[in-house]
């Protein structure tokens, strides 16, 4: 008997706009059992967004808006179209990291609404070097954020498939751990993609990101035995950063 339920790919892409977006698509609740398996196109929703900012930039440029302006409002496009989740998983995974004294206080203060000292700093400091980066690539602006954006996701993915839930409950745990082939595929494409907007410049940038995420995942080991959507977000951000700041040295 014939169904009328979409093709496998676009529900995957649905499933995981409706996870890293805030973009209004509505999904019934059976579509989330696949929150895990979508990950493999974690980095082409990377890719969209960064181009959607890409797109805002040079609109802004075409009007005589200065360079500058443009890239900070690219950023602020790309904080707008995520609701500001990754940024919010960085300030709270370091207030609760060094804020903490032992992991049950850690996993309390990650998920406290307020912001500590350690958020401002981590948000500022993250937010100070992503403009700084984005400016200084000049022309090449547009491509270096594009695979930056597809990188950090796929490495949000390894993160996912290489730690376990450090909580029983909350959005991770919810859309549950990729398998490595999941990882893989993601990680495929993401590279696929900086190459080809970046050409070689992709591979330091990739070298750099897999230390910081490497060193990420082991400090969340360590504070918290696992990982939060929190940790997920903040290793979007120290992974973004670190390729763009890599390729801002390459390109």
């Amino acid at each position: 008997m014939r169904t009328n339920r979409p093709p496998a790919l676009l529900r995957d892409l649905a499933v995981a706009l409706s996870l890293l977006t805030r973009l209004p698509i509505h999904l019934p609740t059976t579509a989330y059992t696949r929150g895990a398996q979508s990950a493999w196109c974690w980095p082409l929703i990377g890719l969209l967004l960064a181009g959607l900012a890409g797109f805002v930039a040079t609109t802004c440029q075409a009007i005589g808006i200065a360079y500058e302006i443009s890239t900070l409002l690219a950023l602020l496009t790309l904080i707008i179209l995520t609701g500001a989740m990754h940024e919010d998983g960085l300030a709270d995974m370091t207030d609760g990291f060094w804020g903490g004294h032992d992991r049950a206080r850690r996993l309390a203060i990650m998920r406290d609404s307020r912001i500590g000292a350690y958020g401002v700093i981590a948000l500022i400091l993250g937010l100070g070097l992503r403009a700084m980066a984005l400016i200084s690539l000049g022309i090449s602006m547009i491509p270096a954020l594009m695979a930056a954006a597809a990188l950090s996701r796929a490495a949000m993915v390894v993160t996912m498939a290489a730690l376990p839930h450090a909580r029983a409950d909350g959005l991770a745990h919810a859309t549950g751990r990729p398998t490595a082939r999941t990882a893989a595929t993601a990680c495929i494409i993401a590279l696929a993609a900086a190459i080809l907007l970046t050409g070689r410049a992709a591979l330091p940038a990739l070298l750099a990101m897999a230390i910081t995420t490497a060193i990420a995942m082991q400090i969340a080991r360590k504070k918290i035995g696992g990982q939060t959507g929190d940790v997920l977000g903040a290793t979007q951000q120290i992974s973004e950063i670190t390729a763009l700041v890599a390729l801002s040295a390459a390109l």
